[in-house]
């Protein structure tokens, strides 16, 4: 004769219960994610320390001079040999009442910054032209300020009109290697600009 065997039912856990560790495991995940995604601490936001735009017969001309920190990121990645590269854009308009404003001339600058190890300095490429210097303050005072940049010849600007010029300083991560693109893709410290608009008649 078989013994009787009980079966004892598995006990589940309340939905309440469940609910709440789906809640806690959620939190946590979120927490996780909230962490990775959280950039490096980014440094104040460059500023213009002087501004000025002239027309006159020599046509339309800008000094400028940049002030700012980069951010650890960016620096981390100066230090490692990264090329990086700063853009001054400055685009001349014409007031046009009847349609778009005319955009009358456009003026691009690009300075290519590199760290070298072996010597300890810093290259700074322009205009195909390149220049060491033996810090980085030297390289970065040599690329943050320009003097008497012709944005326009005279005969672009015309008489009895309405003018404006649009500037923007900024560190172009379109022109880093393409990995690093995709690395550093949406992260806020890598974001380095300051932009102006003045009137100039």
């Amino acid at each position: 004769m078989h013994s009787a065997v009980s079966v004892h039912p598995v006990s589940r856990p309340r939905a309440s219960q469940r609910s709440r560790r789906g809640v806690a495991v959620l939190l946590q995940a979120l927490l996780l994610m909230a962490l990775w995604l959280v950039p490096a601490a980014r440094a104040a936001d460059p500023q213009l320390a002087s501004f000025e735009v002239v027309s006159n017969e020599e046509g339309v001309l800008v000094t400028y001079a940049v002030n700012g920190e980069l951010s650890r990121s960016v620096d981390d990645a100066l230090s490692k040999a990264v090329p990086l590269y700063f853009v001054a854009e400055a685009d001349l308009f014409r007031d046009r009442w009847y349609w778009r404003d005319l955009r009358v001339a456009n003026a691009v600058r690009i300075w290519r910054i590199v760290y070298q190890p072996l010597t300890s300095t810093y290259r700074v490429t322009f205009g195909g032209l390149s220049q060491n210097y033996n810090s980085r303050e030297e390289a970065f005072a040599a690329i943050s300020r320009t003097s008497r940049w012709k944005i326009a010849e005279p005969g672009q600007v015309a008489d009895g009109s309405r003018h404006y010029l649009e500037f923007s300083y900024r560190l172009d991560t379109s022109l880093l290697p393409r990995p690093m693109q995709i690395g550093i893709g949406g992260q806020a410290d890598w974001n380095y600009s300051v932009q102006r608009v003045q009137r100039i008649n």
